[in-house]
């Protein structure tokens, strides 16, 4: 049996869910762009971890399983960011200043919070010849960006859901006025 253990750190992408930070603040970011939020409420803007791309991530797991004999690896990009960066390239990716729209919530804040993760991938990248390759500022813009676009389209279908209801209500009020009209000529 050929049995590799990968302990992969955190690793993101635009279809991380939205109860993850780097999730919940580019989809806020994005949705303060569209004007469909007002405020982004967060916890503790110094947490460190190692936020890598899930993209480079399967690729490392790929790799463990190309191996001659199995083993076991650590993967991760070995930089920390807080989430103050995630949230100061969110907002700078949209030209938004971040100052004005975050608010700190303390019941965000995590009772045993762990101040900084970060990996120690030398073996990986000795062994595997494994490296990240999207930064960490390309993955927080793609993430937004992503958002963005789904958003945007989301936006754009409730328009015109919008726009077919408005026609069905200005065609409502012209039947009820034909029939006044009519009732009141006989």
């Amino acid at each position: 049996m050929f049995c590799c253990s990968g302990i992969l750190f955190n690793h993101e992408s635009p279809r991380r869910g939205k109860e993850f930070v780097t999730r919940k603040i580019t989809d806020g970011v994005a949705r303060i762009k569209l004007g469909m939020q007002k405020e982004l409420r967060l916890g503790n803007l110094d947490a460190k971890r190692d936020w890598g791309y899930a993209g480079d991530y399967v690729e490392a797991m790929w790799l463990m399983l190309q191996q001659e004999e199995p083993d076991d690896y650590v993967i991760g990009t070995g930089v920390s960011h807080t989430v103050k960066d995630v949230v100061r390239i969110a907002f700078e990716s949209v030209d938004l200043d971040w100052h004005d729209y975050v608010k700190i919530d303390k019941k965000f804040y995590r009772p045993a919070e762990v101040h900084t993760l970060l990996a120690d991938s030398t073996k990986a990248r000795k062994k595997l010849g494994w490296y990240p390759k999207t930064s960490f500022e390309d993955l927080v813009k793609m993430m937004v960006n992503e958002d963005l676009k789904s958003l945007s389209s989301l936006e754009k279908r409730i328009f015109d859901i919008e726009k077919r209801l408005k026609k069905f209500e200005r065609n409502e009020k012209e039947t009820v006025s034909w029939r006044l009209a009519v009732k009141s000529k006989y």
